[in-house]
């Protein structure tokens, strides 16, 4: 006899893509009348999706899991499940190390999450591991349990990646670079518009690519031309556009559509030629200087945001220099910095020389002293000027509000501190006028015009 529907601790851990595919899990799970709790003490089931990005990441997704087996060992938990990427990657380190882990369950096998917890609950000795082809359609079509506050929600239009970078081991474990059909996608958004969002976020391994496993050609702007007709949302963001990728088609889609912000999260990882060669970039700097030239010149108040990778194997001094002096000349409007992660099974772990760690962690500061400077000084250039504004929250005890502004993506970016005695709703899109900035962060007041109502 099958035993009363437990309460379930739901870990997500890393990327954005990752928690859609928590919030399918979810989504799944309530269908079949689990409920859900983020007290450990009140959980008898737990599941993590893991994440295997970097190392840091792996070592994160793996004290998560050793803390809750520890709870299973005691008896505290009925089941452990380690999903997702670091899951799918070291699948049999997991089952061989992790024999409090009832189950493990790949980056493609989602939509079995019911089933395998329901062998975990009901048998002596289940099938422990649920794998499937990482050339599988990455979607579950599965309602999702929104988990960002409702206002804003992701939309994930395709999984895996193709470009070979020799850094990166991603692709063993998400797979090769699969588009979500167009029709999905939409359902989607329609759903997500359904339940308040009012800002969409597009997000995959790589989004610039999207469409040409399935149609032959790159069908983003097509795609959001027809996101913009669904009603509800107000905001389109898009994240992950590789430079290369950037055609002209996308960026008047950009310029011309109301409801797609002139946002671009556009990785470049270095400046040097010679690392990016190494690297097995697709682009070079002189290329990446065009591409962001001619972005702005299309659309001058376009906010780019990039990611580098500092301490690359073989990356000299003068590497690091001509990377330096890249970020003090391209003034990106947000830029991070990771040091770089060897990474097992990957090209670069196997090359050298490799830079030591106190040397990526000192050119990683000041990468980010040198932006710093960039972002402060952008910061405080935006006072006088009236930026719509998404609010996110209400500080405890204070008239001060949370929001943010078309340059800022949740959890990345900064945000605007706007004081006011009037009743602000999350979600509520508002007319702010800058009236300072304290480092990256705006301060602004409401303008006399009203709050959107649409």
């Amino acid at each position: 006899m099958m035993q009363e529907k437990g309460k379930i601790l739901f870990v997500s851990l890393g990327c954005d893509k990752n928690l859609v595919d928590t919030e399918e899990m979810l989504g799944i799970l309530s269908e079949k009348g689990y409920q859900f709790t983020d007290d450990e003490d009140e959980a008898d089931i737990a599941i993590v999706n893991t994440c295997s990005f970097i190392k840091d990441a792996q070592k994160e997704s793996i004290e998560s899991l050793l803390e809750l087996g520890e709870r299973r060992t005691q008896g505290k938990l009925r089941a452990l499940i380690a999903a997702g990427c670091l899951a799918q990657r070291y699948q049999e380190e997991v089952l061989k190390e992790m024999p409090e882990v009832d189950a493990v369950i790949g980056t493609t096998a989602q939509d079995e999450i019911a089933k395998v917890l329901e062998d975990v609950l009901e048998r002596e000795a289940p099938d422990r591991l649920r794998i499937r082809s990482l050339k599988k359609t990455p979607t579950t079509g599965a309602k999702r349990v929104l988990t960002t506050g409702g206002y804003y929600g992701y939309l994930k239009i395709a999984d895996g990646c193709n470009k070979g970078c020799s850094y990166c081991a991603i692709p063993s474990f998400r797979g090769p670079f699969r588009s979500v059909p167009e029709e999905e996608v939409l359902s989607q958004a329609k759903d997500l518009a359904a339940q308040g969002v009012r800002e969409l976020i597009l997000v995959a391994q790589e989004t610039t690519l999207y469409g040409m496993d399935l149609y032959g050609e790159k069908r983003l702007p097509h795609l959001l031309r027809k996101l913009c007709q669904i009603e509800g949302p107000r905001w389109i963001r898009i994240l992950y556009a590789y430079p290369e990728e950037i055609t002209p088609e996308l960026v008047q889609v950009i310029k011309e559509e109301p409801k797609v912000l002139h946002y671009l999260d556009m990785p470049i990882q270095h400046a040097s030629d010679s690392i990016l060669e190494k690297m097995r970039r697709r682009t070079n700097r002189k290329e990446l200087e065009e591409i962001v030239s001619y972005i702005r010149s299309e659309i001058p108040d376009m906010c780019l945001r990039t990611t580098l990778i500092t301490g690359f194997p073989g990356e000299l001094e003068k590497d690091h220099k001509e990377l330096l002096s890249f970020v003090r000349k391209m003034k990106f409007d947000r830029l991070g910095v990771f040091t770089y992660s060897k990474e097992e099974g990957t090209v670069a772990a196997k090359m050298s020389p490799q830079v030591p760690a106190p040397i990526k962690r000192r050119r990683q500061k000041e990468l980010m002293l040198a932006q710093q400077k960039i972002a402060f000084s952008q910061a405080r250039k935006m006072k006088g000027r009236v930026l719509t504004a998404l609010v996110e929250g209400k500080l405890a005890e204070e008239d001060v509000y949370t929001a943010r502004t078309y340059k800022d993506a949740p959890g990345v970016d900064g945000l605007v501190f706007i004081e006011t005695k009037r009743e602000l709703m999350t979600g509520d899109l508002v007319q702010v006028k800058i009236t300072g900035s304290q480092e990256y962060d705006l301060i602004g007041k409401l303008t006399d015009a009203p709050i959107d109502p649409a």
